[in-house]
């Protein structure tokens, strides 16, 4: 990525951050201030740091799928490359730039682009198809007392149905590849005719070694049960660890939530996600926190606001912070390490 275009997705995520605090606060902002403050310390350590330990579950699906083209892959370089994908996803519009940064720190670990990029697509079908099994439970169990509650419901229905729709391709895509490519060849040339495509045959051959890639690992992924159901049963954890931190922000800050209303609270989180589809800006910024607060109001009640600065703080900020150092340490890392290589192999040539 450009370090202007960078420059310019902080800034706007800044700006975005900005409004959606005052938004937060412009009502009632002694209130939500007194019930931060009024924390007990170590919950909101515990707080701020729970998108970091949603960040790390997500390093062992890269440890079980990394060893499939690595024997030698550790933890370690799995969480490493779950951060990477984290802020880069976190920092582009609809997060189209973390697998790139994952393919380029995988390699530095040594693993091929072409191997990289079949492990990306296994995680990435696994997650999708895992995400989308949970939420429609959540949604046959929730449905019919949210739907009745408000219009912004209709909102999430399109999110939810964005998603199956993105499933349903990329199943389809694995069972009929040529039709795609077919369909491909047609949609590059009216691209190319109103002058949206530069380059043309390029854009198609691209597409095309990726549809094969991308079947190539569906087939592949499908015969390893065993790696599916660990990757499986790890996204089933980092999903209820992201969707439930609402409710244990909640009663760090005293809200009375009962037991029982944890599934409401899954369920809503849950909910935002699926709207968060079409936001088309870095993170989502603005509309989450938007739809966040619509949401959670009637449950979490006056501070909802501050419950939503906690949950926000804690699954995108700080880990977008962790996630930009990690990846400029682990660039600099490699870059050296690879010189340092490079140096030895010469002095072995000058022998």
């Amino acid at each position: 990525m450009k370090k202007q275009k960078m420059l310019l997705n902080f800034l706007v995520i800044f700006l975005l951050t900005i409004a959606v605090l005052w938004f937060a606060l412009k009502d009632n902002y002694k209130e939500i201030l007194d019930a931060i403050s009024q924390m007990n310390w170590m919950s909101l350590v515990i707080i701020l740091l729970w998108g970091v330990l949603y960040t790390v579950v997500w390093g062992f699906v890269y440890l079980v799928l990394g060893r499939k083209y690595n024997k030698q892959y550790s933890l370690f370089n799995g969480i490493v490359i779950s951060f990477v994908g984290t802020f880069f996803s976190g920092i582009t519009p609809s997060s189209t730039g973390g697998q790139f940064a994952q393919a380029y720190i995988m390699k530095k670990q040594g693993i091929k682009v072409s191997d990289g990029a079949s492990l990306l697509w296994a995680d990435f079908i696994i997650y999708q198809t895992t995400m989308m099994i949970y939420v429609t439970i959540l949604f046959l169990l929730r449905f019919s007392y949210y739907s009745a509650q408000s219009g912004w419901f209709m909102i999430i229905l399109v999110g939810y149905l964005i998603n199956a729709i993105v499933i349903l391709a990329l199943y389809t895509m694995a069972l009929f590849p040529k039709a795609y490519i077919r369909l491909s060849r047609t949609l590059v040339k009216i691209l190319a005719k109103i002058k949206l495509i530069k380059d043309p045959e390029k854009t198609l051959e691209s597409w095309t070694l990726q549809m094969t890639s991308f079947t190539t690992e569906i087939r592949n992924i499908s015969k390893d049960k065993k790696s599916i159901l660990t990757c499986s049963l790890v996204n089933v954890i980092r999903l209820t660890l992201l969707y439930s931190l609402p409710f244990f922000i909640g009663k760090a800050l005293n809200i009375p939530l009962r037991p029982e209303q944890m599934i409401d609270v899954i369920a809503l989180s849950s909910f935002v996600t699926m709207a968060n589809s079409f936001i088309p800006i870095p993170g989502a910024s603005g509309g989450t926190e938007v739809v966040f607060t619509l949401l959670f109001g009637s449950l979490m009640g006056s501070v909802t606001g501050a419950v939503m600065i906690l949950w926000r703080f804690s699954t995108y900020h700080i880990v977008l912070l962790i996630g930009g150092i990690t990846f400029a340490l682990a660039k600099n890392y490699y870059e050296k390490k690879s010189k340092g290589i490079s140096n030895i192999d010469l002095e072995q040539y000058k022998e």
